[in-house]
């Protein structure tokens, strides 16, 4: 039965990935997997993380199914991280949750139930925005139209054009918003314009779909939220798919949360039946290890103040590395104004070149990154800084 099935192209970043550890050259640079690096290139465990593991590890004494949903304990822990102490929904007893492998598994499970309400629902998404949304929210029988959001040529916003395209989304319909630090341009949206979206998604009775994978990477985890928690209080519906891989660096313990809000008491308690029913039907439940880990920080004081100073020091180095690269890019000669880099938030930004001038730095002087010339920041470091920069202006002026 599989004789017909053809291969299928790598996925763009992975075998970017093969290509740079095939790559014997000594100053390459991987600037293409989304993982956060220290200086020396490497992804670190937390000591909030470790601590908190040791005490899993010694404490455990059992490895029985925790149940679909996941513990009672990560899920109110995470939903307050996401909407803050206090929240209308959460004091209304609106809000739902179920701990999923990963924000891969809550925007599945996410899309899955929001297609058992309405099937083959459109879901509007941003346009750049994460390679992967298409497929986890497609594949589950949503059909995804695209909004404009990021000018290549200015490197900045399109809000205008985003407002005047989404004006007509109506009541059925969804629509995928970035909470903060956008995969993959790195530019957010400023409380002014969440504010206007929020007025139209009460307004117009969309459902907003919130992607959360960066809380903390941004400028702070209250501000991050920003967003979303306004959001949260102007609709009486809405979608939140929360990650824990970046700001806990739980990446391959696959962490996440499925959220959802709901009008009432009683809709939430019909909506989450229907929600952990898709869960069974899928992967029947999470696994434990990594959400048991988020549990132990967020509800530990003495954990919790050191995982906020550790995610402190990630944000703040990579917002130092956006600053430095900015300069060293002038100071390098690189033809053109970089100054958006310093601006934008998180992991990612565009470094908006062409796709002939990414192919040259891969080929001449092995610096990886994708044809859209998106960046990974976390890449950088100060031992690669100025062979990037002279890099790029080499090509630039080629």
């Amino acid at each position: 039965m599989f004789d017909h099935l053809s291969s299928l192209p790598a996925d763009p970043i992975l075998g970017l990935l093969a290509a740079y550890r095939a790559d014997e050259n000594p100053r390459k640079i991987d600037l293409g997997v989304g993982v956060y690096k220290d200086e020396a290139g490497h992804t670190p465990v937390l000591q909030a993380v470790k601590e908190a593991e040791t005490r899993l590890l010694r404490s455990e004494e059992t490895k029985a199914y925790v149940g679909p949903a996941g513990t009672a304990g990560f899920n109110a822990a995470m939903q307050e991280l996401v909407l803050g102490a206090g929240h209308p929904a959460l004091v209304g007893n609106r809000v739902r949750s179920a701990q999923t492998p990963g924000g891969c598994g809550a925007l599945r499970v996410l899309a899955e139930f929001a297609n058992r309400a309405k099937e083959h629902a459109t879901i509007w998404v941003s346009d750049p925005t994460w390679a992967n949304h298409v497929p986890l929210l497609g594949n589950a029988g949503l059909q995804i139209k695209s909004y404009p959001y990021y000018d290549r040529a200015t490197s900045s916003l399109k809000f205008d054009a985003m407002v005047e395209t989404l004006k007509q989304v109506g009541e059925g319909e969804l629509v995928l918003f970035h909470a903060c630090c956008h995969n993959p341009c790195g530019a957010d949206l400023s409380r002014e314009q969440w504010q206007v979206l929020a007025e139209m998604a009460q307004k117009q009775g969309f459902t907003p779909f919130i992607d959360m994978a960066y809380q903390g990477f941004g400028d702070s985890l209250d501000a991050d939220a920003y967003g979303l928690r306004l959001m949260a209080e102007s609709v009486p519906e809405m979608l939140v798919a929360a990650s824990c891989s970046k700001n806990f660096g739980l990446y391959r313990e696959r962490v996440g949360m499925a959220m959802a809000i709901y009008r009432d008491a009683d809709s939430a308690d019909r909506g989450q039946s229907q929600l952990l029913n898709v869960v069974r039907g899928n992967y029947s439940m999470p696994p434990n290890h990594g959400g048991a880990i988020v549990e132990a920080i967020l509800t530990d004081a003495g954990l919790r103040a050191n995982w906020e100073a550790e995610l402190t020091e990630m944000r703040e180095r990579i917002n130092s590395l956006r600053s430095g690269l900015v300069e060293s890019l002038e100071k390098a000669g690189a033809v053109g104004d970089f100054h958006f880099i310093q601006q934008q938030k998180g992991m990612f930004s565009f470094l908006g070149i062409t796709p002939e001038q990414v192919e040259k730095l891969q080929q001449d002087y092995s610096i990886y990154m994708v044809d859209s010339s998106r960046i990974s920041i976390a890449g950088l470091s100060q031992n690669n800084m100025e062979y990037f920069c002279a890099s790029v202006a080499e090509v630039l002026e080629s």
